[in-house]
């Protein structure tokens, strides 16, 4: 049997000096025994994946509404591209896998339905109420609502996953990270996850942008980035990235190029840097993980593009604005009728300290696209049954 004390000693021997080791936590809020056979930061993954929260993922937009078909990314499969990102950029980093995995895998935890739409649509909503930021969010739902222990609220995660959540942005708050000195810098799992996340989402987006159709591989091509990927594929610089085949071979090439991008650069920033030891790592003034300057700016071209031509394009923003309708139309119903709420929210919005609005706004976020669409059914159709 492999125990938990074995599994410390690996790590000790295999992890890079700026690693964090998960026998050095800073702990959890409430102190538990320690587990036979898994680190501290194996159980924290467990626990996230076991989540209500992390279940619902799976009907949460990326892009698409789950109804435009089975094949585009949601919530759910970015988390887990994300993680098989974040696990691979540590293990070439000698970091610690497990650790940047909960980390990844609990980013968009809190994210509401109908993706950044929602969550711009709840700010608005909850202005005058403290405001709605999906990253926050994620930090409540795994320290307060979700309810899975008796001893206490929340998931009791370490440190060190909570620090990667709160500082997952790399441009955080102070406010935000007041609990988790804000003055350090995140470990180098926390750091890298912020790079899986965007890797992450450029890639597939630009997948189910050339998917869908919406984006023209004509104008994809004109990118310069696709252009070092198809000459890396000994590719025509004209080919159809709408034949399938094509297109996986393309992205999965662009996925190497900014993988290995990302691990070469970040290696190059840390022997500059001369890093010896976590303490130096969290004593820079910047991140140490990053993209190449090349790489940076090819990337601000691919974000720029899509953001045009595909966030932008009339069949994203329709149904968009037609869930910015949809959310308005649930928030203004539960606020101006309590009642219409679930027996235990009603009570939960009682008893909690920021009243009504927080609780309204936490129970829409909570919801999948297609229950709220299901919930706006209940109450605006009058034939349909509540």
């Amino acid at each position: 049997m492999i125990t938990r004390e074995e599994l410390e000693r690996r790590e000790e021997q295999w992890l890079a000096p700026y690693a964090m080791r998960s026998s050095q936590s800073r702990g959890r809020a409430y102190p538990e025994a320690e587990h036979a056979y898994r680190t501290a930061y194996q159980r924290d993954r467990d626990r996230i994946i076991h989540t209500t929260a992390f279940r619902r993922l799976e009907y949460k937009t990326q892009v698409f509404v789950y109804s435009e078909g089975d094949h585009y990314r949601n919530r759910l499969t970015h988390s887990i591209e994300v993680g098989q990102i974040g696990r691979t950029l540590a293990r070439a980093l000698g970091c610690n896998e497990d650790l940047i995995e909960a980390i990844c895998l609990a980013h968009d935890l809190g994210h509401s339905p109908f993706g950044h739409v929602g969550e711009a649509t709840l700010n608005i909503l909850m202005c005058d109420h403290g405001g709605y930021n999906h990253q926050r969010q994620t930090y409540r739902i795994i320290t307060e609502l979700e309810h899975r222990y008796p001893e206490h609220m929340g998931l009791n995660l370490t440190y060190e996953v909570l620090e990667g959540v709160v500082k997952h942005d790399p441009d955080y708050a102070v406010a935000d990270a007041l609990d988790h000195t804000p003055e350090e810098r995140g470990t180098l799992e926390c750091q890298l996850s912020n790079l899986a996340d965007e890797i992450a989402y450029n890639t597939s987006d630009l997948d189910d942008g050339l998917r869908s159709g919406i984006l023209s591989p004509a104008s994809v091509r004109t990118l310069d980035i696709a252009q070092q990927v198809l000459k890396s594929l000994n590719a025509p610089t004209n080919a159809d990235l709408a034949d399938t085949l094509m297109r996986h071979t393309f992205i999965r090439r662009l996925v190497k190029f900014e993988v290995g991008d990302t691990i070469a650069a970040t290696q190059q920033n840390i022997e500059e840097a001369g890093l010896k030891n976590l303490a130096d790592l969290r004593n820079r003034s910047h991140n140490i993980a990053g993209y190449s300057a090349e790489k940076q700016a090819l990337n601000a071209e691919l974000k720029k593009y899509l953001f045009d031509n595909f966030y932008r394009h009339y069949r994203v923003v329709r149904m968009a604005t037609k869930a910015e309708r949809l959310l308005r139309d649930l928030f203004t119903a539960y606020i101006e009728q309590p009642l219409q709420l679930p027996p235990e929210t009603q009570q939960r919005a009682q008893e909690h300290p920021e009243g009504l609005h927080r609780v309204v706004c936490d129970y829409i976020a909570g919801m999948t696209d297609r229950y709220a669409i299901q919930e706006h059914k209940r109450l605006y159709d009058p034939e349909e049954r509540a």
